[in-house]
């Protein structure tokens, strides 16, 4: 199974300088992507700008949205952005993809919250037109750039409902798990497997898992203070949520070894704390 880390860009207050030292770090490391998360009402910085700028200064690393709310964009801005981006990187865009559950983000964009699972579907019929080179309807011709992997970057899906599982069967290249312990996410992982092949799709479908970790003599305090702030939305649940977040090297590997069993493909494993020394304690806990 590979890991990988997450950039800080939704911890408020963080600096450009640190994510670029910490992409650099993460480039140097045992660490297969960089992860990034997406709000449109929340202090942090846009999720595929970000990635454009540490594509500049990294060479291997996979470039990974977890998860970017696709139906709050323009779908063919997005399509062209994503073709860009792939192309610019040498192919190593992965996009994660999920329909987002803020009011607040959708009135911002703007955009229709309550559409937003049908947006979501024809923007995937889109991408798949736009990066295969073909002309999206009669009025409108095919739109570049050639992204570097043929048929545009790697889709996973997001969500934890069944019309997201369909999605899967339909479109993507696999699912994508976030925010939950691997116990809760287990039928998930064996719902988007039984979709695929009922779907007659080659293969089994790359899943991918997103957790959270702070290590150092301040995990807890660092951990709980980023984690109820950003799910402050779920009221009482946040401060649940930050107690399940691994604070030491051993609970780290657990919980590696955890999503490993249940046959996961890759975890991306985000900071709680933005402070450089959380990349290195990271790549030391997993060796």
């Amino acid at each position: 199974m590979k890991i990988g880390t997450g950039l800080p860009i939704a911890i408020p207050g963080t600096q450009a300088n640190l994510l670029l030292e910490w992409a650099k770090r993460a480039e140097q490391g045992p660490f297969s992507s960089l992860g990034v998360l997406d709000r449109v009402v929340y202090d942090n910085y846009e999720p595929l700008i970000t990635l454009a700028v540490v594509a500049g200064v990294t060479t291997r690393l996979r470039l990974v949205t977890t998860v970017l709310l696709a139906p709050t964009r323009n779908t063919g801005i997005l399509a062209k952005q994503a073709a860009s981006l792939d192309a610019l990187s040498g192919g190593r865009l992965t996009l994660g993809l999920g329909i987002g559950g803020r009011k607040d983000d959708f009135l911002a964009a703007p955009a229709d919250f309550h559409t937003r699972g049908k947006r979501f579907n024809e923007q995937l019929e889109f991408f798949e037109r736009a990066w295969s080179g073909q002309p999206i309807n009669d009025q409108i011709g095919p739109i570049g750039p050639t992204p570097a992997r043929p048929g545009g970057p790697e889709i996973l899906i997001g969500g934890y409902s069944g019309a997201a599982i369909q999605r899967l069967s339909r479109w993507g290249n696999g699912f994508i798990a976030g925010g939950r312990a691997p116990d809760q996410v287990k039928q998930f992982f064996q719902m988007a497997r039984d979709a695929w092949q009922k779907a007659g799709r080659p293969g089994q479908p790359r899943l991918a898992a997103i957790a959270y970790y702070g290590l150092g003599p301040q995990a807890t305090e660092g951990i709980e203070k980023y984690i109820t702030h950003y799910y402050s939305f779920l009221g009482p649940a946040a401060q649940q949520m930050a107690k399940n977040v691994p604070s030491s090297p051993e609970a780290v590997r657990t919980l590696i070894q955890a999503f490993s069993d249940l046959g996961v493909d890759e975890v991306l494993i985000g900071p709680c704390i933005p402070e450089l020394d959380q990349i290195d304690r990271l790549a030391d806990a997993i060796k």
